[in-house]
């Protein structure tokens, strides 16, 4: 098996593909700033505490742990705050981007899983989503994650990097075990905002009940953290792409509305979740959910948790069980 090194092993999707990784057999490294991610997070492994956009440091990383592929999700996530800050956005995401790729070039590592997302698109011409849609990002969280994509594929061109791009839409949950968890500061995901609600927290702002949907909500395609990770090693461990780089979308194909998630968390918690109602925010798309047969006839690839209230459910254990998070975030 290989030794991975994991940009953003510290943070919420990345620490659980770190235990897959570590279940599949893998030698894992973190590398991580913990801006963002808990040192906490990091378990049994060795961590490397630096930017991603420090491209020297990677090198070093990689070279010290005898790294033969890097699994990048080092990044920044807010697509509301992309749209006020696109120059900080394209500064981590992309400038973080290149740097992970010209740190492995200068290593001789090259194998790539990247953390993408389905903000690529852009608002859909049509649902669900496969790989052949339009990509057309309208904010700028989609729009780095769009322009590290591209660079892939033209590192697999000039360089034969062998890189593997995953799309997925809305991560949710918790690790089954209990182990790891969603710790967000300032949290700016639905589930852990509605469970927040759930527990006595401020109430949960709706950001617009008016778009084209059956209620009035967007809706999302909610795909469980634990089945990302394992896509993710499912990648690592497929033969390599050869043609340099390919993309293949996570989800489960259905679309839940905010009201419906609502509704979820009531059920699971037997607790009313407060709601506030609150402009649109920009950059949202109405409707996101995902065709992902591609992954499932290429790498046997398919969600384990599919039911929302399930998805649910393994959140609010951990928030149960960790009502304080993992504790102070360690800039």
């Amino acid at each position: 098996m290989s030794t991975v090194l994991v940009t953003g092993g510290a943070g919420y999707i990345g620490s659980h593909a770190v235990k897959a990784l570590r279940a599949a057999g893998h030698a894992v490294v973190v590398y991580d700033d913990l801006s963002a991610g808990h040192r906490a997070a990091v378990r049994g492994v060795p961590l490397v505490e630096g930017d991603v956009r420090d491209a020297a440091r990677l090198e070093a990383a990689l070279r010290r742990h005898g790294a033969s592929a890097v699994m990048h999700f080092a990044g920044l996530l807010s697509v509301e705050e992309s749209v006020r800050e696109p120059a900080r956005y394209y500064d981590h995401n992309v400038r973080g981007g290149l740097s992970v790729l010209d740190a492995m070039r200068a290593a001789g590592v090259d194998r790539l899983v990247l953390s993408s997302s389905c903000a690529v698109y852009g608002n859909p011409v049509a649902t669900p989503i496969d790989e052949n849609h339009p990509t057309d990002p309208i904010n700028a969280y989609g729009g780095s994650k769009l322009a590290v994509e591209r660079a892939l594929r033209d590192y697999g061109r000039a360089y034969g990097l062998q890189s593997i791009a995953l799309r997925y839409f809305n991560a949710a949950g918790a690790d089954p075990d209990g182990d790891l968890g969603e710790d967000h500061d300032p949290e700016i995901h639905l589930i852990p905002r509605a469970l927040d609600a759930a527990r006595g927290g401020a109430p949960l702002r709706v950001f617009g009940d008016d778009y084209p949907t059956p209620d009035g909500t967007c809706q999302r395609d909610y795909v469980h953290v634990a089945d990302i990770a394992e896509a993710h090693v499912r990648a690592l461990d497929a033969p390599a792409p050869g043609d340099g780089a390919r993309v293949y979308n996570l989800g489960t194909g259905t679309p839940h509305s905010v009201r419906e998630v609502i509704r979820s968390v009531e059920r699971v918690t037997g607790r009313r979740v407060p709601v506030e109602a609150a402009p649109r925010r920009a950059g949202d798309p109405p409707v996101l959910f995902a065709a992902a047969g591609r992954i499932e006839r290429d790498l046997d690839w398919r969600p384990a948790h599919t039911a929302l209230d399930d998805i649910v459910a393994t959140a609010w254990r951990w928030h149960e069980r960790h009502p304080e998070g993992f504790g102070p975030t360690t800039p």
